[in-house]
């Protein structure tokens, strides 16, 4: 397994002292691998990468942008039970949900080459003769992608697959607590033909790592999930430079019963929510 960063294409070894030890949930003393911990330094490097593969990427044609995509799901859905078992190691929720979990990122990169055809503007009327009214998208630059360890491979696949697709490039920072399942998602983007620069991924802690990406002027938005606390602190370091700004922060969900209901089905969706992936997701 490639331990470190991945920078402009290759994978890159920060200078820091710090490491993060990549550990198995279930048996603490499996080391999965041991990750040189990324700094404030190297996220100013994977920035400026980006920046410079945002001009290229911008210019490939969306349908042509979605031939990476339609490569990556195909590449991951040939490693389903291999990606699985990687997900399942160092994050702890049984196999048949690691499976379900890269499936469904699978489901998400195909729907985000579709869209590749669809990024269509609007025309509108005029009040005026000879007038000629309409709207494009245009991508925003480079975006900053904060993930947690709960969902490791399809959050940051549902994050990174909506930027990249609309011409935007990526500077993503998993949870130090699941870089193997990012490190596998960045190989199979790469196998895929995206090119270097366009998903930059540091593995680091927030502190550091974190903070420096949403701060850093040169980042047009910041896609965060975690906590309440910190997407607050997010929310509003990105916000007060101008930055666009999306937080997928914790909640509870209730279930209403009402008398006709169907009884079975409340409790498989009470079980369902209260005990996959032992509580700990959105649910």
């Amino acid at each position: 397994m490639q331990t470190g960063s991945y920078l402009d294409g290759s994978w890159y070894q920060p200078s820091s002292d710090k490491t993060i030890k990549n550990l198995n949930p279930a048996d603490t003393s499996d080391v999965i691998a041991e990750f040189p911990a990324a700094t404030a330094a190297d996220v100013e490097r994977a920035i400026k990468g980006a920046s410079e593969a945002f001009e290229s990427w911008r210019k490939v044609p969306a349908p042509e942008r979605a031939r990476v995509f339609w490569r990556a799901a195909e590449i991951a859905r040939g490693r389903v039970d291999e990606l699985g078992e990687i997900l399942c190691r160092e994050e702890g929720k049984v196999l048949a949900e690691a499976k379900g979990e890269i499936r469904k990122g699978i489901s998400v990169l195909e729907y985000y080459a579709g869209a590749g055809f669809r990024l269509e503007g609007r025309t509108i009327p005029a009040e005026g003769r000879n007038v000629f009214t309409y709207t494009i998208k245009r991508p925003l630059g480079v975006v900053g992608l904060i993930t947690p360890w709960n969902f490791p491979w399809a959050i940051p696949v549902w994050k990174a697959a909506p930027a990249l697709i609309a011409g935007n490039t990526c500077v993503f920072k998993p949870s130090e607590l699941t870089p193997a399942t990012a490190t596998a998602m960045v190989e199979i983007f790469a196998e895929a033909g995206l090119p270097k620069g366009c998903l930059q991924m540091l593995v680091g802690y927030g502190e550091d790592v974190g903070q420096a990406i949403v701060d850093h002027p040169a980042v047009k938005a910041v896609s965060f999930t975690g906590s309440n606390a910190v997407g607050f602190h997010v929310n509003t370091c990105a916000a007060k430079r101008g930055a666009k700004v999306t937080c997928e922060l914790g909640g509870k969900n209730a279930i209403i019963a009402l008398a006709d209901a169907d009884v079975d089905a409340v409790v498989g969706a009470v079980m369902n929510g209260a005990f996959g992936s032992t509580g700990q997701r959105c649910t």
